[in-house]
Parts: structure tokens; C-alpha cells; sequence
């Protein structure tokens, strides 16, 4: 399977575009931001990237911000429970994988590109860092194409080896492990998580 096999509208080939009034509808949940907060600060790393152009392809634009996220941005694991905001990982420049897929997202949402968040797992194994685990990525909704992903954090087109779980509108509805412990009052017994992917 070749992930850049793909089609989109004429209309969509370049960008900006708009949705036809029916997709718009369906889509207009995963049009709106959820960080109102982080419009600048993206605005000022789209004109970093080039992407204020008059007119660009729209998938150079989505693997330019893409590549950029991997290129440009320091992968670390972070065990605390949620999502940074766009804004704080662009001015830290580093993030983890859901932190990068939520800026990634976001950024689509505000050049008015319907995106969403997807939890699930990836199998990597040319990444030392994280090649086999829990993973969180992009899709973006292309006229006639459909909901294609995007993985900022590997710098690629998602395919095979990305397996998706949950897609949300906003990521925090998503975590990668989530659960709850009923059992007699008293310390709570260490929980230890082990994901392992792997290729059959």
C-alpha cells in the first residue's frame, strides 16, 4: 500500500480552497480551534515556514508543516497526563508525540483545513526513540481523498504501520492509556503499562 496514493477534487489540488457546502457541514467541528489562544503564535510560524504564499499545493503545504514539526522540534516523552497547548509547544520547541499531533491539528484548523486527532499505535522500527508504542498522529479531511493522516512527530504520510484506536475533535478526549481502580481503601498499587507492537 503506497500512502500518497491518493486523489483529491481538482478544487483542493491547490490552497486555499473551500469545502462545498455539504462537506463543510459535516465537517464544521473539525474546522473550529480548540486552542483560541495559539492563533499568533501559529500565524507567526506559518510566515516562518513560507506557508503565507498567495497560493500553494495543498499536500506541500501539509508535508511542509509536517516535515517541519520533525525536523525542527525536539521529541521527548512526557508520562504527565494531557496535552500541551500549541502555543507552549512552539515556544519550547519540543513535545511529544500528542503534543506535536495537536499542533499539527491545530495549525490545519486555522488555515481553515478540517482536521482531527488520532490515538493509536504505531509500529517505527527505524525510530530508536519511540518505535513501538503508543502513538498519536493528524488526519486531515481532503475532497475526494478523505480523511488522510499525517505524522508529525515521524514527518510522513501515515500507512500501514500506523494503526488508529480513537479519532477526536479535540485530544485531550483521547489519551493514549486511561482507566480507573476500584479496590479496598489504602495505597494504590503501582501501575506499570507495557505496549508492544509488533509486526506479524
Amino acid at each position: 500500500e503506497n500512502p500518497l496514493d491518493f486523489l483529491v477534487e481538482e478544487y483542493a489540488v491547490n490552497y486555499p480552497f473551500q469545502y462545498d457546502p455539504g462537506e463543510r457541514a459535516e465537517l464544521q467541528s473539525f474546522l473550529e480551534p480548540v486552542y483560541p489562544c495559539a492563533g499568533e503564535s501559529l500565524r507567526n510560524w506559518f510566515s516562518v515556514m513560507g506557508l503565507n504564499q498567495p497560493v500553494m499545493q495543498t499536500y506541500v503545504l501539509l508535508d511542509q508543516m509536517c516535515k517541519n514539526i520533525n525536523s525542527n522540534f525536539i521529541y521527548t516523552v512526557r508520562e504527565e497526563p494531557g496535552v500541551q497547548p500549541p502555543e507552549q509547544t512552539l515556544g519550547m520547541g519540543r513535545g511529544s508525540c500528542r503534543d506535536f499531533a495537536a499542533l499539527f491539528v491545530e495549525g490545519c484548523r486555522n488555515l481553515g483545513l478540517a482536521s482531527r486527532f488520532v490515538s493509536g499505535y504505531a509500529h517505527l522500527p527505524q525510530s530508536e526513540q519511540w518505535s513501538t508504542t503508543t502513538h498519536a498522529w493528524a488526519e486531515v479531511y481532503l475532497p475526494g481523498a478523505g480523511w488522510k493522516g499525517f505524522d508529525p512527530t515521524a514527518g510522513e504520510v501515515t500507512g500501514r504501520r500506523h494503526i488508529p484506536v480513537a479519532v477526536a475533535r479535540h485530544p485531550e478526549t483521547v489519551p493514549p492509556v486511561a482507566g480507573s481502580f476500584v479496590g479496598r481503601n489504602g495505597p494504590l498499587p503501582e501501575l506499570i503499562v507495557d505496549v508492544r507492537v509488533v509486526a506479524l
